[in-house]
């Protein structure tokens, strides 16, 4: 592990005046968590309406911490209710399609269609505490759904739509599921997919009998079979229904989700009512300075946390408008993002680091070809950001002023764990940032002990947080409790944690073990490169592969290939030396734009590499592995 070497910084960069000026927190934030500790935690409490007051901030209950203990509250009532009395004809949702679509969702409108939703639920058997999985794209839809079990105390199973009718059905029996909610079908990349039959299949396949309401997305003389209820009939028998919020404690689950398996096996995580919903309404308002004036866009999928968090629960816990967009980045054309930007006036732009590296890889005239003058605050998720990218993206994107917040957080953790505060802390490109206020982390080696400042480890998160899900926070009464996460890290003099990616994704090179992410961005250091990925090939002989996306109309070639080599050798030193370096034109990821690293390690050893359909770009994977047997 010696061998991480973090890039260079040319220095802090202080947050722009005009931004501080209207931000949502100022140092003040800090200071409050300093004074009073895990009281302070009532700030993100206070985001929230409670139809019962909490007796205390945090307490040891039944073997378990409990957050806002005695609470009482209904999630939807929190996103859509409360913002009826003053709100009600602002924008909630605005959701563009594929094929030129669009849809306009008023907080009054999200009313109407959830409590039909509800109500259409609890007619086919839907009460408090059951699981109803959906299976649908990035549609209106979905959020709709999801706030209807909210209102009834029902837990939501967000599947992604791509997954394939086995891990629909392996998800339906691990939360033990009855009901389904899906789509006849959907676009991806112009051909229809039949959703349909995959939920078909997946029902054949589960141990128990499923439920399953059916929304009409494509409307294309599919065949269905007649064994649903059409949504659209379901809400029409139930038009103008009200179903009131049903009380849930702070600590009653709220939804189940999976992690999303890029490494190994996915895991089910369960997140509760108050201490998810406040942390990740806090964190919106604090990190990501979502005001209720704003038109907001995360670019995620709904199905994985991120759309979770930041796409649903926060911006509409916050009374904003919320954009949703079902297709990819690119379709049908590399400036789609930034022409959607322009024309509803985005304010906050939140993204994965590997989708602004394509940005870097297609060209800088794709944003500079529209006015991008609305975006006030850019952020990055998922996977560790460059130096080199955070800089472009803030030079061709935010406009050379707007704040970047580099944000690190899990499916496990709920929200944002780490992440400059855009107002208060300076922002070092290539780093995440220190924890945010009220948490405390620390880089540990192998055996759980700190180790210096500069040296790289394990991040481990020593604090509890609100947004903790059940598990850990049953796991967190032990007096020596610490959340070690996978992820390598290492923290300079300041408190500023800069990531080299997951454990499992350590690579040999040379003599040294190296994170993926130290590598990746000394690859991307050279001019011409725009994206890589490394990998370890066991038939190679645990040797180093290299993935590498060049720039627009940049060759990758010999000469090119030196370069890199050379440059890999002068950073990391002369055993630092690759099997090979593969010039492909797509890296293979996931809608949430995590790059299937496992994938790539399959074709460098000539393995099969099994199902692609969790995938954005899985026609790629032949591309690569086409390129590979020539190279």
């Amino acid at each position: 592990m010696a061998g991480d070497h973090v890039g260079d910084h040319d220095g802090p960069i202080q947050p722009p005046a005009s931004f501080v000026e209207g931000a949502n927190v100022t140092e003040d934030l800090r200071e409050q968590f300093e004074r009073e500790g895990p009281d302070a935690w009532s700030r993100a409490a206070d985001t929230l309406d409670w139809s019962e007051p909490y007796d205390e901030v945090l307490r040891e209950r039944d073997g378990a911490l409990r957050w806002f203990d005695g609470g009482r509250l209904n999630a939807s009532y929190n996103c859509v209710d409360r913002h009826l009395a003053d709100r009600k004809n602002h924008v909630a949702i605005r959701w563009e399609g594929t094929t030129g679509e669009s849809r306009t969702y008023t907080y009054l409108d999200l009313y109407h269609e959830v409590n039909e939703a509800a109500a259409g639920l609890r007619s086919l058997g839907v009460e408090a505490g059951d699981v109803v999985t959906l299976y649908m794209p990035v549609m209106p839809e979905l959020p709709v759904v999801m706030l209807a079990c909210a209102r009834l105390g029902a837990l939501h199973n967000v599947v992604f739509a791509g997954f394939s009718a086995d891990e629909l059905a392996e998800r339906l029996d691990g939360t033990g599921s009855e009901y389904l909610v899906t789509c006849d079908g959907y676009y991806r990349r112009g051909t229809a997919v039949n959703q349909k039959n995959k939920a078909d299949n997946a029902r054949m396949a589960a141990d128990h009998d499923v439920e399953t309401v059916v929304v009409t997305r494509l409307d294309d003389d599919l065949y269905l079979s007649d064994d649903h209820v059409d949504y659209g009939e379901l809400l029409d028998d139930h038009a103008g229904a009200t179903v009131d919020p049903v009380e849930r404690a702070a600590d009653d689950p709220l939804f189940v989700i999976y992690t999303s398996g890029t490494t190994g096996e996915p895991d089910q995580v369960v997140h509760t009512t108050g201490g998810y919903l406040s942390y990740v309404t806090w964190t919106g308002e604090s990190v990501l300075d979502i005001k209720p004036s704003d038109t907001y866009w995360c670019a995620a999928d709904v199905a994985w946390i991120t759309g979770h968090s930041y796409m649903v629960y926060a911006p509409l816990a916050l009374g904003t408008t919320t954009l949703l967009y079902e297709g990819a980045p690119d379709q049908s054309e590399k400036d789609r993002l930034w022409e959607l930007v322009e024309r509803h006036r985005v304010d906050v732009f939140y993204t994965a680091s590997t989708v602004v590296r394509a940005f870097v890889k297609w060209g800088e005239e794709h944003p500079a070809a529209h006015d991008l003058s609305s975006l006030r605050l850019l952020g990055t998720v998922g996977e560790p950001i460059d130096p080199r990218t955070w800089t472009w993206y803030r030079e061709h994107v935010g406009g050379g002023d707007a704040p970047v917040v580099d944000t690190w957080w899990q499916t496990e953790t709920g929200g944002i764990l780490v992440s400059t505060l855009p107002a208060v802390d300076p922002m070092k490109p290539g780093a995440a940032g220190p924890p945010l206020p009220g948490h405390e982390v620390s880089v540990v080696d192998y055996t759980g002990d700190p180790v210096e400042t500069g040296e790289p480890g394990h991040l481990a998160v020593t604090e509890p947080w609100p947004g903790m899900p059940r598990g850990l926070a049953e796991a967190a009464v032990a007096d020596d409790w610490t959340y070690v996460t996978s992820d390598r890290a290492v923290v300079d003099g300041d408190g500023y944690v800069t990531f080299l990616g997951r454990e499992d994704d350590t690579v040999a090179v040379g003599d040294t073990a190296y994170g993926p992410a130290t590598l990746e961005s000394a690859v991307i250091e050279v001019g011409g490169v725009a994206e890589a990925a490394v990998v370890e090939s066991e038939t190679a002989g645990e040797k180093a592969v290299a993935y590498v996306c060049t720039e627009r109309d940049r060759q990758g070639d010999d000469a090119l290939r030196a370069r890199i080599e050379n440059h890999v050798a002068d950073r990391l030193g002369p055993t630092a030396r690759f099997e090979a370096v593969i010039f492909t034109p797509e890296l293979p990821k996931t809608h949430s734009g995590k790059i299937m690293r496992r994938l790539l390690s399959a074709i460098a050893d000539g393995e099969e590499y099994g199902d692609t359909s969790a995938l954005r770009n899985p026609e790629t994977v032949g591309e690569i592995e086409t390129v590979s047997r020539d190279d």
